[in-house]
């Protein structure tokens, strides 16, 4: 079966991918949100929860330190789908005087921290569900929470309609790369024995569609990238064992109730054997982090000329720059 299996690494299997058009319809429900919420409290409870720390602990880092780069004081702040606390944890008070920290799950939101002398607040409340006041919000954040938010478009709405005039929303997702490994595998193993393929793992929203949305929600002066973070297994059971200790297992309606153990089996030496590191142990896991700001429009951001004011062609930028920058207005005359 293998030999037949290997033939087939070049095959790219459809994967099932939030699509924007998908998105744009506010009643779709993809997610089951109660069943997400039971997931986060078992992984909360659980007495090893820090062990599954590493992944998210990481991201908040990164995202903390954009919230650095801008050189402000915000007198107020909320983390939307804090979990542990992987961003207030890295939040100082000379950054930010007050947080509120938000999450569907109560024993998340307990385990949550912040640094000396942040005033924080905590409240019970789901992502899809925001009602915090009209510009009463001076930053907004998020680590690897609202990709499991059903109604995107209406969730950035929201977010825009609580942030104050020149206000910043700052957030990270997983993207549409996440766990592609063991998606394909999954997907293989189940189409040689079933003839087909169900959906274990959670569809993810492409990167060119956050800029989209951000846009249709009215946020301005974008600046969105992507990182990639590869982490090694020793199989594919460790990966979906320490998924679910981050609470990051399949929560969408759709989900099968069972896997077979002969399809979990052969899904783990596809795994291996089209995935697997030459001359290395273990298994790789691609885990796709989209990171993006956007702002509040307001009085006081940088606007653009009127069409036709430029005074210098693009085609004389390479003069321009041999000569240090300057202009040669007599060329003009």
């Amino acid at each position: 079966m293998l030999r037949k299996l290997t033939k087939l690494s070049t095959l790219k299997v459809r994967c099932e991918l939030r699509s924007l058009s998908s998105l744009t319809q506010t009643s779709q429900n993809i997610f089951d949100r109660n069943a997400k919420r039971l997931q986060k409290e078992r992984a909360a409870l659980s007495e090893n929860v820090g062990l599954y720390d590493y992944l998210k602990e990481e991201v908040g880092f990164r995202l903390a330190d954009r919230v650095f780069d801008i050189k402000r004081e915000f007198k107020a702040a909320a983390d939307i789908g804090c979990s542990r606390g992987y961003l207030s944890k890295h939040i100082l008070a000379e950054s930010v005087e007050h947080l509120t920290l938000t999450d569907s799950s109560a024993s998340m939101l307990e385990q949550a921290q912040g640094t000396p002398g942040l005033k924080m607040r905590k409240l019970v409340k789901d992502e899809e569900t925001l009602d915090f006041e009209e510009n009463s919000l001076d930053l907004v954040i998020s680590s690897l929470s609202l990709h499991w938010v059903n109604d995107l478009p209406g969730c950035f709405a929201n977010i825009k309609r609580s942030l104050k005039p020149d206000g910043v929303f700052i957030a990270s997702m997983f993207g549409g790369d996440t766990l592609y490994e063991l998606r394909c595998s999954l997907q293989l193993a189940e189409l040689e024995r079933k003839g087909g393929i169900s959906p274990h793992i959670s569809p993810f929203t492409q990167i060119r569609d956050i800029g989209s949305l951000l846009n249709r929600a009215g946020f301005t002066m974008l600046t969105i990238d992507t990182d990639e973070l590869v982490i090694g297994y020793p199989s594919m059971f460790e990966l979906m064992w320490d998924l679910k200790g981050m609470a990051e297992n399949n929560a969408a309606f759709n989900r099968p109730v069972h896997l077979s153990r002969e399809t979990m089996l052969a899904a783990s030496a596809i795994y291996q054997e089209l995935y697997a590191k030459p001359n290395e142990n273990g298994v790789p896991a691609t885990f796709q982090i989209i990171y993006f700001v956007g702002w509040k429009p307001g009085p006081n951001q940088p606007q653009p000329l009127a069409r036709g004011s430029g005074e210098v062609s693009l085609k004389d930028l390479g003069n321009i720059i041999e000569k240090g920058g300057k202009l040669d207005t007599k060329a003009g005359d």
